[in-house]
């Protein structure tokens, strides 16, 4: 097994977790609001907390694995982090044009 410093492997767990919330927060979004068979009569209050919550930690997780990779100059995190940032707030976009 090869050792790796705890810079790399914060990086590593950042992204790996940053992936997990995303696409938790796009399967929850996607039940929710566009599969159901009837629309929502109302705003599922639960949900949308549980959104906001799991954004904040989304945008927590990108952007300290961002300015993290950026300090020690990890050319590659920094790429994926990058990446990782323009899709949320791509998605962020997205979901405000839908939805007003």
């Amino acid at each position: 097994m090869t050792y790796r410093s705890g810079k790399i492997q914060f990086l590593f767990w950042a992204f790996f977790f940053s992936i997990v919330l995303y696409v938790w927060i796009v399967a929850v979004g996607l039940q929710t609001f566009v599969l159901p068979d009837e629309p929502p009569m109302e705003l599922p209050t639960n949900v949308v907390g549980l959104m906001f919550v799991l954004f904040g930690l989304l945008i927590v997780s990108t952007l300290s694995g961002n300015v993290v990779a950026i300090m020690i100059g990890n050319k590659h995190y920094t790429r994926l982090f990058g990446g990782m940032t323009i899709l949320v707030f791509g998605t962020l976009i997205a979901i405000k044009g839908m939805y007003g």
